[in-house]
């Protein structure tokens, strides 16, 4: 029987994806674990992984940092022992890391791996597709025009970069974390380069090699009412648990790309006196809500077939589990 978890997504739904891996039942898998902060992903990657006796790769793009612990949610001390985990608490603040960097060390490590089966989890997903197609080879970006670009955002904001983007590549615009500074950043670089859309970039780059894997998807759906509650009870236990001392501890480094993240750049906003602590911490609430609010629409869109399942029945998923490692052993 299938080792229950105490985890509490509304329907099953799936959702093809033209570019999905050919399913072959000799090819080693990974099951990967998707979903909005707060839904119980590390319960269920750590259940996963002792049905398939094997290890677990974070794609949490901000649980790679040391000096990040209560504010990114990472795996508790009893929770790390519990299976093998890799790239929790793996780089500095100070370490430039971006999604390519991920790519590479993580199919370093599956290249490496004696087990057939691996278990991912995250709501990184631009990590996640950077391993799952790490093949595109965007262009290296002149520095002029990068410094042209950063001077150009600083002083229009973020309105400016949304408009140029819109204008220059629709196709992204409307896929895409629209609020997120750095990605907007990134693609009109690409966009001014070459001359192209970045999605057109990306299409005349995709004549590449699949990672030699069999893919499952796993997504975690909760009613948007039971999710939202989760996310307020989560902010209140990360307070309890000392947040606020963490962020103290990071004020010298609080314009690092790391730190512009929700639950630090609240609170910093309070230490500098912009913000009662009950309004940071509301805000904090507000954002991380909105948050788990994009995570799904990129999961929903961007990703491969994802299989979603209620968060009242996980264990059938535990179940798909322990019927494969029973079938094929290690």
């Amino acid at each position: 029987m299938a080792a229950n978890i105490t985890i509490i997504s509304l329907q099953i739904e799936s959702k093809p994806y033209q570019n999905a891996m050919t399913i072959g039942s000799e090819k080693p898998q990974l099951w990967i674990v998707v979903g909005p902060t707060a839904s119980g992903k590390t319960a269920l990657a750590i259940a996963l992984s002792k049905c398939l006796n094997t290890e677990i790769i974070s794609f949490d793009s901000r649980q790679f940092y040391t000096e990040m612990t209560i504010g990114t949610a990472k795996p508790s001390a009893s929770e790390l022992a519990q299976a093998p985990h890799h790239f929790i608490s793996s780089k500095s603040i100070q370490s430039a890391y971006s999604s390519g960097s991920f790519a590479k060390d993580a199919k370093e490590l599956l290249s490496a791996s004696k087990k057939k089966n691996l278990v991912l989890v995250g709501g990184s997903g631009l990590y996640l597709n950077a391993l799952l197609y790490p093949f595109h080879s965007l262009p290296a970006i002149n520095d002029d025009l990068r410094n042209s670009v950063i001077k150009l955002s600083q002083s229009k904001g973020i309105e400016w970069l949304k408009g140029e983007v819109q204008r220059l590549d629709p196709i992204s615009f409307k896929k895409m974390d629209t609020q997120n500074p750095q990605r907007l950043t990134r693609i009109l670089e690409v966009c001014l380069q070459t001359g192209m859309a970045y999605s057109e970039v990306l299409r005349l780059q995709d004549q590449k090699k699949e990672l030699p894997y069999e893919i499952k998807v796993f997504g975690i759906d909760w009613p948007r009412d039971l999710l939202y509650e989760r996310i307020n009870s989560r902010v209140d236990t990360m307070m309890q648990m000392g947040l606020l001392e963490e962020v103290k501890n990071l004020v010298d480094f609080q314009n690092l790309k790391a730190l512009q993240t929700v639950g630090y750049v609240e609170l910093f906003r309070h230490l500098d006196g912009q913000l009662s602590l009950d309004e940071a911490v509301d805000l904090i609430k507000r954002n991380s809500r909105r948050y788990a609010k994009r995570q799904l629409t990129w999961f929903r869109n961007q990703n491969p077939t994802v299989e979603w399942h209620s968060y009242k029945d996980l264990d059938s998923i535990l179940t798909k589990a322990e019927n494969h490692s029973t079938t094929h052993q290690e």
